[in-house]
């Protein structure tokens, strides 16, 4: 097995200028290879309001450079990195003032756009098998199913949300039951802690006292009933209590706390008394304060989505359009996105109102949301910072550069050397055995794992919180890219590379080759100079050019969206 010299990858490494830093921007190069020359325009009515503010701050913004940008999109729409081929298409397609609208509306229909985005509710939805919300595989599975297929054919975001929150049915075979599944504790004030985080952004640890207890009303007739197949169950609104009627479910899987009725004399076991239906409205409260009384013939959850809804309640367009943007640009104009209360005020309250307002005008169409944002000059703005100060920060005026999740890291890795990974659940259980080219995006189930994805912060899946996801990094991270036989034989033996570096080509062009596949940008002058001297010393340009392909994964501009 090859082996690369450590003394050699550092002096590679520093000379290319990869130093790798705790904070990105001590390593970005010279800003001409990122940036635009000139000052950056408003582009539209949300670069408007954006750049009011940053004025009365006295910062004037930059916009990336088209290098930049094709890299940024890639990553940020479909979580994969562009091709050498597609950074070049890119690069030299002269419609200056289109291309970049066009590549949004081109990333925003590929498939892996579904993968990335399932990725990202399977985040916040708890999409996982095992411990501790216990979906179990097949429900997982079918959870993923629903979401991936919702975000494919880009439902209205209000019905998303509504089927979740009104569905009843099969947890195997009805994917959006799986809500009332994916908790760690099926109780009514869980369900509602649950709801208002996920769909409100609401920590409930803040609300007033008592209010938990009266929205939890609104949950309170859901039942669950196993079945014959193993670990399947039915979630169903339960105003009868039926649940608990001995008998009525599989023998040997009734509710806990439900005796049998024993046969007596002849045998024969007493009919038990039938629950009757409340003959009384039962009165919840909703997390605005307002009491409602809740009529005997309708499903308390119905009730709850119509208020959730409705284009009246701010909570549900606040949450959703503050969520996409933190995705998007690495903070939400409220921060943390899901910890949105009155003491917690947005950074541009004008900006976060005209992006309510934008989507449900557009019919909670995610996609209109998402370009909106995508074709702002906001989005565009240069990763090199000119302000480092808190409120440069809160504003805005610089794209925040933030390491990839694991999931897209180590996707990137295995595209560039053309090897895989094995994802693997410590429960052995129908569905998962994964296909060795199926890319990390696409896990349905985190359960489903690997040593690289546990190491790179993945998230937990277990309380649906934004900050279950770490992407800051850590000392073992550097060193498992640095000196871990895990990425040694990608990089040795990935067939990606090794075309690249027997393809006998003139160094200068495996070089470029090396930056368009790794960095999705030309090598500057310097950049060619520093590898040609490098190269020329080794004593194998073969070993010269993997060293300078694994220095290139360790610079902050590889492992960060910038």
């Amino acid at each position: 097995m090859l082996k690369i010299s450590w003394n050699s990858l550092v002096i590679v490494f520093a000379a290319i200028g990869g130093v790798a830093a705790a904070e990105p921007e001590a390593s970005v190069p010279e800003a001409s290879i990122f940036e635009n020359p000139g000052p950056a325009a408003p582009a539209g009515e949300l670069d408007r309001i954006v750049f009011a503010k940053l004025a009365s701050l006295d910062m004037q913004p930059v916009l990336c450079s088209d290098a930049v940008f094709v890299r940024r999109a890639y990553l940020d729409v479909i979580g994969t990195l562009p091709t050498a081929e597609e950074v070049k298409a890119f690069l030299d397609d002269p419609d200056a003032a289109n291309k970049r609208h066009v590549l949004i509306d081109r990333l925003l229909e590929r498939s892996e756009y579904a993968d990335y985005w399932s990725m990202k509710w399977g985040d916040a939805l708890r999409i996982k098998a095992e411990i501790p919300v216990n979906l179990w595989p097949n429900a997982a599975q079918a959870y993923h199913r629903w979401v991936r297929a919702a975000i494919a054919e880009n439902k209205p975001y209000d019905q998303f949300v509504r089927e979740m929150l009104t569905s009843n049915g099969s947890n195997f075979r009805v994917g959006p039951v799986n809500f009332y599944r994916a908790v760690q504790d099926k109780t009514p004030e869980v369900i509602a802690a649950t709801v208002a985080l996920t769909f409100m952004g609401s920590r409930v640890d803040f609300w007033p006292q008592g209010r938990l207890a009266g929205t939890a009303v609104f949950f309170s007739q859901i039942s669950y009933k196993p079945t014959s197949e193993w670990k399947e169950e039915i979630v169903f609104w339960d105003p009868f209590q039926a649940r608990k009627v001995p008998g009525n479910v599989v023998p040997g899987r009734e509710a806990p706390g439900t005796a049998r009725t024993k046969p007596e004399g002849d045998g024969q076991a007493e009919t038990p008394a039938l629950p009757t239906l409340r003959t009384e409205p039962l009165t919840a409260v909703f997390p605005d304060g307002t009491s409602v009384e809740l009529p005997v013939d309708r499903d308390p959850r119905e009730a709850f989505a119509a208020w959730l809804i409705t284009p009246e309640n701010p909570w549900f367009t606040r949450c959703i359009v503050n969520r996409v943007w933190a995705w998007l640009l690495g903070r939400g104009i409220i921060h943390e996105a899901d910890d949105i209360r009155d003491d917690n005020p947005p950074s541009n309250p004008e900006l976060l109102a005209y992006l309510q307002k934008e989507f449900i005008a557009s019919g909670y169409n995610l996609k209109h949301l998402y370009r909106l944002i995508l074709n702002s000059s906001t989005y565009q703005f240069s990763a090199v910072p000119r302000h480092n100060t808190p409120e440069a920060r809160a504003q805005f005026a610089s794209y925040y550069p933030r390491r990839l999740d694991a999931e897209v890291l180590i996707d990137a890795v295995n595209k560039i050397t053309g090897t895989t990974d094995l994802y693997t659940s410590a429960i052995p259980e129908p569905y998962t055995y994964i296909p060795r080219d199926m890319p990390a995006i696409a896990l349905a189930d985190g359960s489903v794992t690997s040593q690289f994805l546990t190491l790179f912060g993945r998230s937990a899946r277990a309380t649906g919180m934004v900050n279950e996801r770490v992407n800051r990094p850590v000392a073992l991270q550097w060193l498992h890219m640095l000196n871990s036989s895990h990425i040694q034989r990608k990089l040795a033996n990935g067939p990606n590379l090794k075309a690249i570096f027997e393809s006998g080509r003139p160094q200068d062009e495996i070089a470029r080759e090396l930056y368009l596949t790794i960095l999705s940008r030309q090598p500057t002058s310097e950049e060619l100079k520093t590898v040609a001297e490098y190269v020329g010393a080794a004593k194998s340009k073969r070993d010269a050019a993997l060293d300078i392909a694994w220095a290139l994964i360790n610079t902050s501009e590889f492992l960060y969206r910038h």
